[in-house]
Protein backbone atom coordinates (compact mmCIF):
# COMPACT_ATOMS: atom_id res chain seq x y z
CA UNK A 1 0.00 0.00 0.00
CA UNK A 2 1.55 3.20 -0.82
CA UNK A 3 2.89 5.42 2.09
CA UNK A 4 0.35 8.25 0.69
CA UNK A 5 -2.97 6.49 1.57
CA UNK A 6 -1.29 5.03 5.26
CA UNK A 7 -0.41 8.81 5.93
CA UNK A 8 -3.21 11.50 4.93
CA UNK A 9 -2.29 15.18 6.54
CA UNK A 10 -5.97 16.49 6.45
CA UNK A 11 -6.70 12.93 8.72
CA UNK A 12 -3.64 14.30 11.02
CA UNK A 13 -4.98 17.66 11.29
CA UNK A 14 -8.11 16.32 12.27
CA UNK A 15 -7.07 13.97 14.96
CA UNK A 16 -4.37 16.12 16.58
CA UNK A 17 -6.14 19.12 18.25
CA UNK A 18 -4.24 22.47 17.75
CA UNK A 19 -2.27 21.08 14.75
CA UNK A 20 -3.23 23.32 12.47
CA UNK A 21 -2.77 26.30 14.81
CA UNK A 22 1.04 25.07 15.06
CA UNK A 23 1.49 24.41 11.61
CA UNK A 24 0.46 27.93 10.93
CA UNK A 25 2.88 29.39 13.00
CA UNK A 26 5.76 26.99 11.39
CA UNK A 27 4.60 28.36 8.02
CA UNK A 28 7.48 30.96 7.69
CA UNK A 29 10.18 27.92 8.01
CA UNK A 30 8.95 25.64 5.21
CA UNK A 31 7.38 25.56 2.21
CA UNK A 32 3.90 26.61 1.82
CA UNK A 33 1.20 24.07 2.10
CA UNK A 34 4.12 20.67 2.87
CA UNK A 35 5.17 21.53 6.63
CA UNK A 36 3.60 17.94 7.79
CA UNK A 37 4.60 16.00 4.97
CA UNK A 38 8.33 16.99 5.47
CA UNK A 39 7.75 16.81 9.55
CA UNK A 40 6.85 12.95 9.06
CA UNK A 41 9.17 12.47 5.98
CA UNK A 42 12.20 14.48 8.29
CA UNK A 43 11.36 11.73 11.10
CA UNK A 44 11.77 8.83 8.40
CA UNK A 45 15.11 10.04 7.05
CA UNK A 46 16.12 10.41 11.23
CA UNK A 47 15.21 6.46 11.63
CA UNK A 48 17.15 5.54 8.16
CA UNK A 49 20.23 7.93 8.69
CA UNK A 50 20.86 6.92 12.49
CA UNK A 51 20.55 2.86 11.27
CA UNK A 52 22.71 3.14 8.60
CA UNK A 53 25.30 5.54 9.97
CA UNK A 54 25.28 3.09 13.48
CA UNK A 55 26.03 0.09 10.47
CA UNK A 56 29.21 2.35 9.61
CA UNK A 57 30.15 2.78 13.06
CA UNK A 58 30.33 -0.32 13.95
CA UNK A 59 32.42 -1.74 11.10
CA UNK A 60 34.99 0.98 11.01
CA UNK A 61 35.63 1.53 14.84
CA UNK A 62 34.48 -2.03 16.27
CA UNK A 63 35.58 -4.08 13.85
CA UNK A 64 38.52 -2.45 12.38
CA UNK A 65 39.53 0.77 13.84
CA UNK A 66 39.84 -1.03 17.62
CA UNK A 67 41.24 -4.42 16.51
CA UNK A 68 43.85 -2.29 14.43
CA UNK A 69 45.39 -0.62 17.73
CA UNK A 70 45.59 -4.21 19.32
CA UNK A 71 47.30 -5.72 16.58
CA UNK A 72 51.44 -6.17 16.12
CA UNK A 73 52.94 -2.80 15.45
CA UNK A 74 54.15 -4.02 11.80
CA UNK A 75 50.67 -4.13 10.64
CA UNK A 76 49.36 -0.92 11.98
CA UNK A 77 52.56 0.57 9.81
CA UNK A 78 51.58 -1.15 7.04
CA UNK A 79 47.61 -0.88 7.10
CA UNK A 80 47.26 2.91 6.14
CA UNK A 81 48.62 1.56 2.81
CA UNK A 82 46.45 -1.02 2.24
CA UNK A 83 43.48 1.17 3.06
CA UNK A 84 44.68 4.06 1.20
CA UNK A 85 45.03 1.54 -2.03
CA UNK A 86 41.82 -0.56 -1.28
CA UNK A 87 39.98 3.24 -1.28
CA UNK A 88 41.76 4.06 -4.61
CA UNK A 89 40.41 1.02 -5.98
CA UNK A 90 37.06 0.94 -4.91
CA UNK A 91 36.38 4.42 -6.16
CA UNK A 92 38.19 3.88 -9.55
CA UNK A 93 36.01 0.46 -10.15
CA UNK A 94 33.21 0.44 -8.26
CA UNK A 95 32.34 4.25 -8.64
CA UNK A 96 34.12 5.17 -12.00
CA UNK A 97 36.21 7.45 -11.30
CA UNK A 98 34.35 9.01 -8.55
CA UNK A 99 36.04 12.01 -6.13
CA UNK A 100 36.67 11.12 -2.51
CA UNK A 101 34.36 13.80 -1.34
CA UNK A 102 32.19 13.14 1.18
CA UNK A 103 30.79 15.91 3.45
CA UNK A 104 32.01 18.28 0.31
CA UNK A 105 29.04 16.27 -1.80
CA UNK A 106 26.70 18.01 0.69
CA UNK A 107 27.82 21.47 0.30
CA UNK A 108 27.92 20.97 -3.76
CA UNK A 109 24.74 19.15 -3.81
CA UNK A 110 23.18 21.70 -1.72
CA UNK A 111 24.14 24.77 -4.12
CA UNK A 112 23.71 22.94 -7.48
CA UNK A 113 20.23 23.70 -9.35
CA UNK A 114 19.51 19.89 -9.89
CA UNK A 115 21.19 17.83 -7.75
CA UNK A 116 22.52 14.59 -8.71
CA UNK A 117 23.33 11.83 -5.52
CA UNK A 118 23.19 8.75 -6.92
CA UNK A 119 23.82 4.92 -5.69
CA UNK A 120 26.74 4.17 -7.54
CA UNK A 121 29.20 6.58 -6.05
CA UNK A 122 27.41 6.55 -2.36
CA UNK A 123 28.47 3.11 -2.08
CA UNK A 124 32.09 3.86 -3.86
CA UNK A 125 32.87 6.61 -1.19
CA UNK A 126 31.10 5.27 2.11
CA UNK A 127 33.53 1.40 1.05
CA UNK A 128 36.20 3.71 0.39
CA UNK A 129 35.54 5.35 3.74
CA UNK A 130 35.24 2.23 5.19
CA UNK A 131 38.85 1.27 4.25
CA UNK A 132 40.35 4.63 4.63
CA UNK A 133 39.43 5.40 8.34
CA UNK A 134 39.08 1.34 9.39
CA UNK A 135 43.20 0.76 8.55
CA UNK A 136 44.26 4.22 10.09
CA UNK A 137 43.63 7.42 7.77
CA UNK A 138 43.65 10.14 9.90
CA UNK A 139 40.04 11.71 8.91
CA UNK A 140 37.06 11.03 10.72
CA UNK A 141 33.96 9.18 9.76
CA UNK A 142 31.39 12.51 9.74
CA UNK A 143 32.24 12.83 6.78
CA UNK A 144 30.75 10.04 5.44
CA UNK A 145 28.07 10.09 7.77
CA UNK A 146 27.27 13.86 6.47
CA UNK A 147 27.41 12.17 3.02
CA UNK A 148 25.28 9.54 3.68
CA UNK A 149 22.75 10.89 6.08
CA UNK A 150 22.01 13.69 2.66
CA UNK A 151 22.01 11.33 0.04
CA UNK A 152 19.52 9.32 1.88
CA UNK A 153 17.25 12.81 2.83
CA UNK A 154 17.69 13.25 -1.52
CA UNK A 155 16.51 9.97 -2.30
CA UNK A 156 13.35 10.05 -0.15
CA UNK A 157 12.39 13.24 -1.07
CA UNK A 158 13.03 11.90 -4.26
CA UNK A 159 10.36 8.71 -4.00
CA UNK A 160 8.07 11.14 -2.35
CA UNK A 161 8.33 14.03 -4.50
CA UNK A 162 4.25 14.25 -5.53
CA UNK A 163 3.33 14.12 -1.93
CA UNK A 164 6.13 16.31 -0.81
CA UNK A 165 6.71 18.90 -2.86
CA UNK A 166 9.38 20.32 -5.35
CA UNK A 167 10.83 22.72 -2.52
CA UNK A 168 11.38 20.21 -0.10
CA UNK A 169 14.09 18.71 -2.22
CA UNK A 170 16.78 20.80 -0.37
CA UNK A 171 15.64 20.24 3.06
CA UNK A 172 15.63 17.01 3.60
CA UNK A 173 18.87 17.41 2.18
CA UNK A 174 20.24 19.18 5.08
CA UNK A 175 17.98 17.50 7.41
CA UNK A 176 19.91 14.25 6.48
CA UNK A 177 22.86 15.65 7.02
CA UNK A 178 22.07 16.71 10.45
CA UNK A 179 20.67 13.66 11.26
CA UNK A 180 24.35 12.14 10.13
CA UNK A 181 26.42 14.39 12.48
CA UNK A 182 23.97 13.93 15.08
CA UNK A 183 24.32 10.14 14.94
CA UNK A 184 27.94 9.86 14.88
CA UNK A 185 29.03 12.51 17.62
CA UNK A 186 25.91 11.26 19.67
CA UNK A 187 25.36 14.96 19.51
CA UNK A 188 21.96 16.33 18.27
CA UNK A 189 22.43 19.94 18.90
CA UNK A 190 25.44 19.59 17.06
CA UNK A 191 24.23 17.72 14.33
CA UNK A 192 20.60 20.56 13.83
CA UNK A 193 23.50 23.36 13.88
CA UNK A 194 26.02 22.06 11.66
CA UNK A 195 24.15 21.10 8.71
CA UNK A 196 22.62 24.56 8.69
CA UNK A 197 25.79 26.27 8.70
CA UNK A 198 28.41 24.44 6.40
CA UNK A 199 26.77 25.33 3.34
CA UNK A 200 27.56 29.49 4.04
CA UNK A 201 30.73 30.91 5.84
CA UNK A 202 28.42 33.82 7.05
CA UNK A 203 25.09 32.17 6.68
CA UNK A 204 22.65 29.31 7.89
CA UNK A 205 20.01 27.57 6.02
CA UNK A 206 16.96 28.96 7.75
CA UNK A 207 14.07 27.01 6.06
CA UNK A 208 15.81 23.78 7.01
CA UNK A 209 15.70 24.33 10.70
CA UNK A 210 12.50 22.10 11.21
CA UNK A 211 13.39 19.18 9.40
CA UNK A 212 16.98 18.94 10.59
CA UNK A 213 15.50 19.49 13.77
CA UNK A 214 13.30 16.66 13.32
CA UNK A 215 15.99 14.69 11.91
CA UNK A 216 18.41 14.99 14.18
CA UNK A 217 16.50 13.96 17.19
CA UNK A 218 15.06 10.95 15.74
CA UNK A 219 18.45 9.51 14.25
CA UNK A 220 20.28 10.12 17.64
CA UNK A 221 17.24 8.28 19.66
CA UNK A 222 17.74 5.37 16.77
CA UNK A 223 21.61 5.46 17.11
CA UNK A 224 21.55 5.12 20.65
CA UNK A 225 19.24 2.47 20.48
CA UNK A 226 21.04 0.49 18.37
CA UNK A 227 22.17 -3.11 20.69
CA UNK A 228 25.93 -2.22 19.40
CA UNK A 229 26.43 0.94 20.15
CA UNK A 230 28.10 2.36 23.48
CA UNK A 231 26.51 5.73 24.41
CA UNK A 232 28.18 8.40 25.35
CA UNK A 233 30.14 11.55 24.73
CA UNK A 234 33.04 12.12 21.95
CA UNK A 235 35.29 13.67 24.75
CA UNK A 236 35.43 12.37 27.47
CA UNK A 237 37.50 15.09 29.63
CA UNK A 238 36.27 16.33 32.77
CA UNK A 239 35.40 20.34 33.76
CA UNK A 240 35.89 22.05 36.52
CA UNK A 241 33.30 25.48 36.40
CA UNK A 242 35.43 27.50 38.28
CA UNK A 243 35.94 30.50 35.65
CA UNK A 244 38.25 33.29 36.26
CA UNK A 245 39.42 36.82 34.50
CA UNK A 246 42.56 35.15 33.65
CA UNK A 247 40.86 32.06 31.77
CA UNK A 248 38.69 34.84 29.61
CA UNK A 249 42.00 36.50 28.46
CA UNK A 250 43.58 32.87 28.20
CA UNK A 251 40.68 32.50 25.69
CA UNK A 252 41.06 35.02 23.89
CA UNK A 253 44.43 34.72 23.36
CA UNK A 254 43.88 30.39 22.25
CA UNK A 255 40.97 32.27 19.78
CA UNK A 256 43.92 34.03 17.79
CA UNK A 257 46.56 31.56 18.04
CA UNK A 258 43.64 28.72 16.36
CA UNK A 259 42.61 31.36 14.13
CA UNK A 260 45.85 31.33 12.61
CA UNK A 261 46.74 27.70 12.94
CA UNK A 262 43.01 27.12 11.56
CA UNK A 263 43.69 29.75 8.54
CA UNK A 264 46.76 27.41 7.53
CA UNK A 265 45.15 24.02 8.23
CA UNK A 266 42.39 25.31 5.42
CA UNK A 267 45.41 26.22 3.13
CA UNK A 268 46.95 23.18 3.45
CA UNK A 269 43.89 21.16 3.18
CA UNK A 270 43.41 22.63 -0.26
CA UNK A 271 47.37 22.25 -1.34
CA UNK A 272 46.48 18.68 -0.47
CA UNK A 273 43.16 18.33 -2.64
CA UNK A 274 44.77 20.07 -5.50
CA UNK A 275 47.73 17.23 -5.52
CA UNK A 276 45.31 14.50 -6.78
CA UNK A 277 44.52 16.84 -9.87
CA UNK A 278 48.31 16.46 -10.83
CA UNK A 279 49.24 12.99 -10.04
CA UNK A 280 48.40 9.62 -10.38
CA UNK A 281 45.95 8.09 -7.56
CA UNK A 282 48.15 4.96 -7.56
CA UNK A 283 51.35 6.72 -7.00
CA UNK A 284 49.95 9.26 -4.11
CA UNK A 285 47.99 5.92 -2.53
CA UNK A 286 51.57 4.48 -2.38
CA UNK A 287 53.41 7.48 -1.28
CA UNK A 288 50.93 8.25 1.53
CA UNK A 289 50.64 4.65 2.73
CA UNK A 290 54.52 4.86 2.96
CA UNK A 291 54.02 8.69 5.47
CA UNK A 292 51.31 7.38 7.58
CA UNK A 293 53.10 4.04 8.03
CA UNK A 294 56.00 6.23 8.97
CA UNK A 295 54.46 8.59 11.11
CA UNK A 296 52.86 5.25 13.12
CA UNK A 297 55.91 3.63 13.25
CA UNK A 298 57.86 6.65 14.84
CA UNK A 299 54.82 8.02 17.29
CA UNK A 300 54.56 4.64 18.63
CA UNK A 301 58.40 5.03 19.68
CA UNK A 302 57.25 8.34 21.21
CA UNK A 303 54.12 8.02 22.62
CA UNK A 304 54.31 4.11 23.44
CA UNK A 305 50.99 4.00 20.97
CA UNK A 306 50.40 4.64 17.10
CA UNK A 307 48.57 8.09 17.81
CA UNK A 308 49.09 9.48 14.46
CA UNK A 309 46.23 6.52 13.15
CA UNK A 310 42.42 6.87 12.77
CA UNK A 311 40.05 10.03 13.45
CA UNK A 312 42.50 11.00 16.43
CA UNK A 313 40.35 10.17 19.48
CA UNK A 314 42.59 7.58 20.97
CA UNK A 315 44.40 10.99 22.13
CA UNK A 316 41.93 12.21 24.30
CA UNK A 317 42.88 8.65 26.40
CA UNK A 318 46.37 9.28 25.91
CA UNK A 319 46.16 13.31 27.13
CA UNK A 320 44.44 12.02 30.63
CA UNK A 321 47.81 10.79 31.26
CA UNK A 322 49.53 14.41 31.53
CA UNK A 323 52.09 13.93 28.86
CA UNK A 324 54.80 16.95 28.83
CA UNK A 325 54.26 19.68 26.75
CA UNK A 326 56.50 19.21 24.52
CA UNK A 327 55.32 15.60 23.62
CA UNK A 328 51.74 17.44 23.05
CA UNK A 329 53.35 19.75 20.50
CA UNK A 330 54.76 17.37 18.61
CA UNK A 331 51.96 15.18 18.46
CA UNK A 332 50.07 18.37 17.38
CA UNK A 333 52.40 18.77 13.82
CA UNK A 334 52.54 14.88 13.32
CA UNK A 335 48.72 14.55 13.44
CA UNK A 336 48.52 17.37 11.23
CA UNK A 337 50.68 15.99 8.53
CA UNK A 338 48.56 12.31 8.67
CA UNK A 339 45.80 14.25 8.24
CA UNK A 340 46.89 16.53 5.53
CA UNK A 341 48.73 13.11 3.98
CA UNK A 342 45.37 11.20 4.39
CA UNK A 343 43.32 13.74 1.95
CA UNK A 344 46.25 14.47 -0.47
CA UNK A 345 46.90 10.58 -1.14
CA UNK A 346 42.87 10.03 -1.61
CA UNK A 347 41.59 8.47 1.77
CA UNK A 348 37.93 9.00 2.14
CA UNK A 349 36.70 10.90 5.26
CA UNK A 350 35.67 13.70 7.01
CA UNK A 351 37.50 16.79 8.91
CA UNK A 352 35.55 17.59 11.47
CA UNK A 353 37.19 15.27 14.07
CA UNK A 354 40.55 15.88 12.65
CA UNK A 355 40.01 19.42 13.42
CA UNK A 356 38.45 18.92 16.84
CA UNK A 357 41.28 17.06 18.24
CA UNK A 358 44.01 19.63 16.43
CA UNK A 359 41.88 22.14 18.56
CA UNK A 360 41.91 19.87 21.80
CA UNK A 361 45.88 19.50 21.00
CA UNK A 362 46.57 23.22 20.85
CA UNK A 363 44.62 23.82 23.51
CA UNK A 364 45.91 21.89 25.81
CA UNK A 365 49.70 23.14 24.92
CA UNK A 366 48.45 27.14 25.34
CA UNK A 367 46.76 25.94 28.54
CA UNK A 368 49.76 24.36 30.12
CA UNK A 369 51.99 27.80 28.92
CA UNK A 370 49.49 30.04 30.88
CA UNK A 371 49.65 27.73 33.94
CA UNK A 372 53.46 27.64 34.04
CA UNK A 373 53.01 31.53 33.66
CA UNK A 374 50.32 31.36 36.33
CA UNK A 375 48.23 32.95 33.97
CA UNK A 376 45.41 30.74 33.74
CA UNK A 377 43.13 29.09 36.53
CA UNK A 378 40.93 26.75 34.98
CA UNK A 379 43.07 23.67 34.39
CA UNK A 380 40.67 21.52 32.65
CA UNK A 381 38.84 24.08 30.39
CA UNK A 382 41.80 24.41 27.40
CA UNK A 383 41.00 21.46 25.37
CA UNK A 384 37.19 22.86 25.03
CA UNK A 385 38.33 25.85 24.28
CA UNK A 386 40.74 24.40 21.28
CA UNK A 387 38.63 22.34 20.14
CA UNK A 388 36.00 25.19 19.46
CA UNK A 389 38.14 28.10 18.16
CA UNK A 390 40.09 25.59 15.90
CA UNK A 391 36.89 24.24 14.50
CA UNK A 392 35.35 26.99 14.07
CA UNK A 393 38.55 28.85 12.75
CA UNK A 394 38.94 25.88 10.01
CA UNK A 395 35.40 24.64 9.48
CA UNK A 396 33.83 28.03 9.39
CA UNK A 397 31.23 26.87 11.87
CA UNK A 398 31.74 28.73 15.10
CA UNK A 399 27.95 27.73 16.31
CA UNK A 400 28.28 24.22 15.56
CA UNK A 401 31.71 24.39 17.11
CA UNK A 402 30.25 26.05 20.43
CA UNK A 403 27.17 23.70 20.19
CA UNK A 404 29.50 20.66 20.32
CA UNK A 405 31.80 22.20 23.29
CA UNK A 406 28.22 22.75 25.02
CA UNK A 407 27.11 19.12 24.26
CA UNK A 408 30.59 17.66 25.31
CA UNK A 409 31.30 19.85 28.81
CA UNK A 410 27.00 19.83 29.57
CA UNK A 411 26.86 23.21 29.16
CA UNK A 412 29.72 24.57 31.64
CA UNK A 413 32.32 25.88 29.09
CA UNK A 414 29.91 27.81 26.68
CA UNK A 415 30.78 31.21 27.17
CA UNK A 416 34.99 31.32 27.26
CA UNK A 417 34.15 28.68 24.23
CA UNK A 418 32.20 31.70 22.68
CA UNK A 419 34.72 34.06 23.01
CA UNK A 420 37.50 31.45 21.93
CA UNK A 421 35.57 30.95 18.84
CA UNK A 422 34.70 34.74 18.39
CA UNK A 423 38.24 35.36 18.06
CA UNK A 424 39.49 32.56 15.86
CA UNK A 425 36.76 33.76 13.27
CA UNK A 426 38.12 37.52 13.39
CA UNK A 427 41.82 36.13 12.92
CA UNK A 428 40.83 33.73 10.54
CA UNK A 429 39.26 35.72 8.10
CA UNK A 430 37.49 33.64 4.90
CA UNK A 431 39.32 30.40 4.71
CA UNK A 432 37.79 27.25 5.03
CA UNK A 433 38.97 23.44 4.65
CA UNK A 434 35.06 23.13 2.54
CA UNK A 435 36.02 24.76 -1.13
CA UNK A 436 31.89 24.99 -1.59
CA UNK A 437 31.03 26.87 1.27
CA UNK A 438 29.77 30.18 -0.08
CA UNK A 439 29.87 33.64 1.94
CA UNK A 440 26.04 33.88 2.29
CA UNK A 441 22.39 33.42 0.84
CA UNK A 442 21.60 35.47 -1.88
CA UNK A 443 18.21 36.33 -3.38
CA UNK A 444 16.33 35.38 -6.43
CA UNK A 445 17.64 37.54 -8.77
CA UNK A 446 21.12 37.98 -7.47
CA UNK A 447 21.17 34.16 -7.96
CA UNK A 448 20.53 34.67 -11.72
CA UNK A 449 23.26 37.37 -12.03
CA UNK A 450 26.04 34.95 -10.60
CA UNK A 451 25.63 32.96 -14.05
CA UNK A 452 28.26 33.58 -16.67
CA UNK A 453 27.75 36.02 -18.86
CA UNK A 454 28.06 33.23 -22.20
CA UNK A 455 24.51 31.82 -20.55
CA UNK A 456 22.88 35.38 -21.99
CA UNK A 457 25.59 35.86 -25.06
CA UNK A 458 24.11 36.07 -28.49
CA UNK A 459 27.16 34.95 -31.18
CA UNK A 460 24.98 34.87 -34.34
CA UNK A 461 25.25 39.17 -34.64
CA UNK A 462 25.41 40.50 -37.82
CA UNK A 463 28.49 43.06 -38.16
CA UNK A 464 29.12 46.01 -40.47
CA UNK A 465 33.06 45.71 -42.25
CA UNK A 466 34.65 48.99 -41.30
CA UNK A 467 34.59 50.07 -45.14
CA UNK A 468 31.54 49.68 -45.67
CA UNK A 469 29.29 52.91 -46.46
CA UNK A 470 26.78 54.58 -44.30
CA UNK A 471 24.44 54.07 -46.75
CA UNK A 472 24.59 49.89 -46.46
CA UNK A 473 24.63 50.50 -42.63
CA UNK A 474 21.20 52.29 -42.93
CA UNK A 475 19.60 50.10 -45.65
CA UNK A 476 20.80 46.78 -44.79
CA UNK A 477 20.35 46.64 -41.09
CA UNK A 478 19.00 49.78 -39.82
CA UNK A 479 15.70 49.47 -42.30
CA UNK A 480 16.45 45.89 -43.22
CA UNK A 481 16.99 44.36 -39.85
CA UNK A 482 15.76 46.77 -37.58
CA UNK A 483 19.20 47.34 -36.06
CA UNK A 484 19.99 51.04 -34.35
CA UNK A 485 23.20 49.88 -33.42
CA UNK A 486 26.29 47.37 -35.11
CA UNK A 487 29.11 46.55 -34.05
CA UNK A 488 31.75 47.03 -36.53
CA UNK A 489 34.63 44.97 -37.45
CA UNK A 490 38.03 44.82 -39.29
CA UNK A 491 38.45 41.14 -40.76
CA UNK A 492 37.75 40.17 -36.66
CA UNK A 493 38.82 42.80 -34.72
CA UNK A 494 36.25 44.50 -32.88
CA UNK A 495 36.42 48.18 -33.62
CA UNK A 496 33.49 50.06 -31.81
CA UNK A 497 29.75 50.31 -32.93
CA UNK A 498 27.80 52.66 -35.49
CA UNK A 499 24.86 53.75 -34.24
CA UNK A 500 22.25 55.70 -36.47
CA UNK A 501 22.22 58.28 -33.97
CA UNK A 502 25.36 59.23 -35.64
CA UNK A 503 24.42 59.45 -38.98
CA UNK A 504 22.97 63.47 -38.09
CA UNK A 505 26.68 64.39 -38.48
CA UNK A 506 26.76 63.60 -42.04
CA UNK A 507 25.03 65.14 -45.12
CA UNK A 508 22.41 62.58 -46.63
CA UNK A 509 24.46 63.43 -50.01
CA UNK A 510 27.63 61.88 -48.65
CA UNK A 511 26.05 58.42 -47.49
CA UNK A 512 27.42 56.18 -50.46
CA UNK A 513 31.22 57.70 -49.89
CA UNK A 514 31.08 57.80 -46.13
CA UNK A 515 32.21 54.58 -44.25
CA UNK A 516 31.10 53.71 -41.15
CA UNK A 517 34.48 54.03 -39.86
CA UNK A 518 34.72 57.64 -39.55
CA UNK A 519 31.38 57.77 -37.43
CA UNK A 520 31.62 54.64 -35.33
CA UNK A 521 31.48 55.17 -31.96
CA UNK A 522 34.66 53.42 -29.86
CA UNK A 523 31.98 52.91 -27.11
CA UNK A 524 32.51 51.35 -23.33
CA UNK A 525 35.22 48.72 -23.24
CA UNK A 526 33.82 45.28 -24.41
CA UNK A 527 32.87 42.38 -22.16
CA UNK A 528 35.14 39.34 -21.64
CA UNK A 529 33.91 35.72 -21.84
CA UNK A 530 34.95 35.34 -18.06
CA UNK A 531 32.76 38.05 -17.02
CA UNK A 532 29.17 36.92 -15.13
CA UNK A 533 26.08 38.69 -15.93
CA UNK A 534 26.29 40.98 -12.63
CA UNK A 535 29.77 42.50 -14.67
CA UNK A 536 27.92 43.07 -18.06
CA UNK A 537 25.27 45.17 -16.30
CA UNK A 538 27.34 46.84 -14.26
CA UNK A 539 29.20 47.89 -17.19
CA UNK A 540 26.24 48.91 -19.24
CA UNK A 541 24.61 50.76 -16.32
CA UNK A 542 27.98 52.84 -15.91
CA UNK A 543 28.31 53.75 -19.64
CA UNK A 544 24.36 54.07 -19.96
CA UNK A 545 23.99 51.72 -22.53
CA UNK A 546 21.17 48.35 -22.98
CA UNK A 547 24.29 46.12 -24.86
CA UNK A 548 27.97 45.56 -24.68
CA UNK A 549 30.14 43.86 -26.96
CA UNK A 550 32.31 40.63 -25.87
CA UNK A 551 35.63 39.75 -27.27
CA UNK A 552 38.64 38.07 -26.17
CA UNK A 553 41.76 39.42 -24.78
CA UNK A 554 42.92 40.13 -28.49
CA UNK A 555 40.00 42.02 -28.91
CA UNK A 556 38.76 39.80 -31.56
CA UNK A 557 34.81 39.88 -31.98
CA UNK A 558 32.66 36.73 -29.77
CA UNK A 559 29.39 38.06 -30.08
CA UNK A 560 26.82 40.91 -28.32
CA UNK A 561 25.32 40.95 -24.39
CA UNK A 562 21.84 42.57 -24.45
CA UNK A 563 20.05 43.54 -21.11
CA UNK A 564 17.04 42.84 -22.62
CA UNK A 565 18.59 38.76 -23.09
CA UNK A 566 19.55 39.21 -19.49
CA UNK A 567 15.85 39.69 -18.66
CA UNK A 568 14.49 37.71 -20.62
CA UNK A 569 17.10 34.41 -19.42
CA UNK A 570 15.93 35.29 -16.08
CA UNK A 571 11.93 34.45 -17.09
CA UNK A 572 13.07 31.77 -18.68
CA UNK A 573 15.04 29.95 -16.18
CA UNK A 574 11.78 30.25 -13.45
CA UNK A 575 9.63 28.72 -15.84
CA UNK A 576 12.04 26.08 -16.54
CA UNK A 577 12.05 25.80 -12.65
CA UNK A 578 8.37 25.88 -12.13
CA UNK A 579 7.70 23.18 -14.75
CA UNK A 580 10.77 20.55 -14.49
CA UNK A 581 9.83 17.45 -13.23
CA UNK A 582 12.33 17.24 -10.38
CA UNK A 583 15.93 16.80 -9.38
CA UNK A 584 17.77 14.98 -11.94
Amino acid sequence: MPLRSLISPRDLRHRVPGLDRALARLGPLLPEGRSSQLLLAAIGVGVLVGFAVSVVDYVIVELLLERLFEWPLYVQVLAPLVGLLGAVAILKYVGADCSPSTSDEYIHAFHARHPNLARRPLVARITAGISTIGLGGAVGIEGPSIYLGSTIGFKIHARLQRWLGRDGSKLLLTAGAAAGVSAIFQAPATGLVFALESPYRDDVVHRALLPSLVASATSYLTFVLMPFVHPGTVLGFTFETDLGLGDLLGAVALGAAAGVGGRWFAWAIRRAKALRRHHSAWKLAVAGGIVLGALAWISNRLFDEPLTLGPGLHVVDWLREGPPLSLIALLFAFRAVATLTTVGSGGVGGLFIPLAIQGVLMGRVVGDALQALDLADNTTIWPFLGLAAFLAAGYRTPIAAVMFVAESSRGAAVVPALVAAAVSQLVAGQASVSAGQRVERIGHLEGRLTLPLTAALATDVMTVPSDATISEFVWVHAIGRRQPSVPVVDGSRYLGLCSIDALSEVDRADWETTTVSTVLDPGPPSARPSWNLRDAMAAMDYWEVDQLAVTDESETFIGVIYMSEIVKLGEILDETDTTDSGPR
